[in-house]
């Protein structure tokens, strides 16, 4: 994209944190933007702020679970706009089981599987055609470190391997190379692109637990009280792991820089990340076992009292 001026953005879980971030600097590089969430209060909150300083912003209440909610999105964010350029497909929960992967909570799995994957799916099925009879758009996908360069922790969310998220975050990478892929297949304009959130986050979705939904009520007694993102940091200072948050701003620029410069990757600098997505190749390539799980296992375990322990998402 050349400009974002006059454009329509359309950002699930846009209520809070990224999301709302890039609502703001959306609405700054001049775009129209419709804010989607599944909080209604703080959705209503978030609106206001960019409307009261002259912003062009709506929002809708949306439950990505629901395809009928999302599909809803799509017709409003139109009717009103008249047209979607940006979707960016953000909504997520930060869904942690306690314990070993086989002792996991089903409904665990259920919550963050349906927020996290079936909802960028829900966006995707219910935009994307949209985007492609107009001829233009761009779909963003809000991955994590977590999925996207291993499929681990490093216990800042609760324990040596919280497979959940992280689980669900990979997908979210496999669905958008899918997306990319399909799109330039079809011999579209319409494109997508994955942002990777650099650096550790200040936002809601440490303490995803505080709104979860009856239907994905827990199955399973805790063994651990809810995890609060004051207790993370500690734990994480506690074993010598300075925590230093990245500006929300900071993610939202990634993406509208994405977005001017037609990336696919939307990642910013990260040596961690880049070193492990390096050492995981290198054990792909030549057959040998994953060491560097084990290295991140070791850091994580410093910082746990125990093997896999968890909170209450």
């Amino acid at each position: 994209m050349e400009s974002l001026a006059g454009k329509v953005g359309v950002i699930t879980g846009g209520a809070g944190g990224i999301g709302s971030a890039i609502g703001r600097r959306f609405a700054q590089e001049g775009m129209k933007v419709v804010l989607a969430d599944v909080l209604a209060d703080p959705l209503g909150a978030a609106v206001d702020a960019l409307t009261d300083e002259g912003f062009d912003a709506t929002g809708v209440v949306t439950d990505v679970t629901d395809y009928g909610s999302v599909e809803n999105l799509a017709k409003e964010a139109v009717a009103r706009y008249g047209a979607v350029h940006v979707v960016c497909n953000n909504a997520g929960t930060g869904s942690v089981s306690e314990g070993y992967i086989w002792d996991h909570d089903l409904a665990d799995w259920q919550w963050g599987f349906d927020v996290n994957v079936l909802g960028v799916i829900h966006g995707i099925k219910a935009f994307v055609p949209i985007l492609l009879e107009q001829g233009e758009g761009h779909v963003v996908n809000t991955c994590s470190g977590n999925g996207g360069f291993a499929p681990i922790a490093k216990g800042a969310m609760g324990g040596p391997a919280t497979a959940v998220y992280p689980m669900t975050k990979a997908a979210v990478l496999c669905l958008t190379e899918s997306l990319y892929s399909h799109l330039q297949m079809a011999g579209s304009e319409v494109t997508a692109s994955v942002l990777f959130p650099s650096g550790f986050l200040n936002t809601g979705i440490w303490e995803s637990w505080r709104n979860r939904p009856n239907k994905y009520a827990p199955t399973q007694a805790r063994a651990n009280p809810p995890q609060t993102l004051d207790a993370v940091v500690d734990r994480l200072e506690t074993v010598g792991v300075h925590v230093s948050f990245t500006p929300l701003e900071q993610v939202a620029a990634q993406v509208v820089d994405g977005l001017l410069e037609g990336r696919f990757w939307m990642i910013g600098a990260t040596s961690q990340g880049d070193d492990i997505v390096t050492r995981k190749a290198a054990s792909i390539v030549s057959r040998e076992n994953p060491d560097y799980l084990v290295d991140l296992l070791e850091k994580s375990a410093a910082s746990a009292a125990q093997p896999p322990s968890g909170d209450n998402k």
